[in-house]
Parts: C-alpha cells; structure tokens; sequence
C-alpha cells in the first residue's frame, strides 16, 4: 500500500484542515495516511496564549476562514498556555506500531480543536489513546514509563535534519513535500504520480502561518 506522510504538531490547526483536503484527494484510493512529529515548540520554548492578540488574529485571517471553506468545525481552544504536545507524541510512536497513528492524530486533533479537551494531561491523552484503539493500559505505561520518549527525540531530530521539517503541516506524496496545504489539484496529480510509481523530486514551500 501507498504511503502519504504528514509532519504535524497537534496544537496546529492546519494540521486538522489539511487532513479534509487530503482525505478528499485520496478518495477510494488505496493510499493511507501516516503521521510523523514535529513540535513547533519544544521545551523550554514557550507556548503562545491564546489570551494574547497573535492566535485570536491567525484565526480570524486564516483558520476560520479556510475551516469554513472545507466544512471543518474548528475553535480556538482556551487553554493556556497552550498544551505542550511531547507527550501526546510518545504515544504516537506506540500508535505508529499498532498502525493506529491515523486514528489517534486525528482523535488527538479533534479534541483539542473541536472539544478544547487538554492534550497535555497524560488522562486525557490515555483517554484519547483508547478511544482511538490503542489499549489505555498500554498507552499509560507507556507514558509513566517514557519509554517512547527516546524515540520521539529521534522523529524530531528526524523530521528537522533529515528532512528540513521548518512548518507544519508538511506533507511528503512519493518525492514531492507540499510545505503547507497544497491545493487539491497539486495533490491529486501527486498522488497520481504515487500511485504510477513516478516520483516529481520537488520541495514546494507554500508554508502555512507558524502557529
């Protein structure tokens, strides 16, 4: 099976959108989608507020407009600082073994932009895990224990040096990388090249705003 693979941090709004456009543009294709970490904002990076003028005015000028475009409820969560996401990660690394990276990203999305649930508290994150497939037992041992925490150190070394991850969503079709939602034309001829085995070696930098 062919493989899409999206760099996303979970406090990215563009990360929810752009899963509409590409799930769109794959169709009935036999493509799935993969996910791979990239923390906009590593310890001890501060994280934005929502209470501040930056996030009300992305918002306003860019996600709620392109959420309304693709009919994607979306908010602007209310916690603050927002969430840092190293954790939720670690339990994407148990994800991608089960194969349930998909379904957790997104349950992990959804939460926090749809229901403003806190993706920084390891219960809620078990939570998630299970709703999402993954046994809560498991995703919490996993989390007390750290054991995917060296393993997330490496997908953000990964993501930044082997591939020059610099926003997110960055999404990678065979040998194209789409910095940013590309438009759904871009990606249907991407994946059409995917699925003929005839990569385009390109970089594309239309990147989204940094949130």
């Amino acid at each position: 099976m062919n493989t899409v693979t999206v760099y996303s941090d979970y406090v990215c709004p563009f990360c929810l959108l752009a899963e509409r456009v590409l799930s769109k543009a794959i169709g009935d294709r036999d493509i799935r989608i993969s996910w791979r970490a990239f923390e906009l904002r590593p310890e001890p990076v501060p994280t934005l507020r929502p209470e501040d003028p930056y996030l009300p005015a992305i918002w306003k000028a860019a996600v709620y407009p392109q959420a309304e475009r693709l009919g994607v409820p979306i908010r602007l969560p209310s916690i603050s600082p927002q969430p840092r996401t190293g954790k939720a990660f670690e339990l994407l690394a148990l994800a991608q073994d089960r194969g349930l990276d998909h379904a957790f990203s997104m349950r992990v999305l959804r939460a926090f932009f749809q229901e403003g649930r806190d993706i920084g508290d390891p219960d809620v994150l078990v939570e998630l895990a299970g709703q999402a497939g993954l046994d809560p037992a498991e995703a919490r041992q996993a989390l007390e224990s750290g054991a995917y925490a060296q393993r997330h150190r490496e997908a953000l070394r990964h993501a930044r040096e082997d591939m020059e991850i610099t926003c997110v969503p960055t999404i990678v079709v065979g040998d194209r990388v789409f910095r940013g939602t590309p438009s759904m034309d871009e990606l249907v001829q991407a994946l059409d090249d995917l699925e003929r085995g005839a990569g385009t070696p390109d970089r594309s930098s239309q990147a989204e705003l940094p949130l």
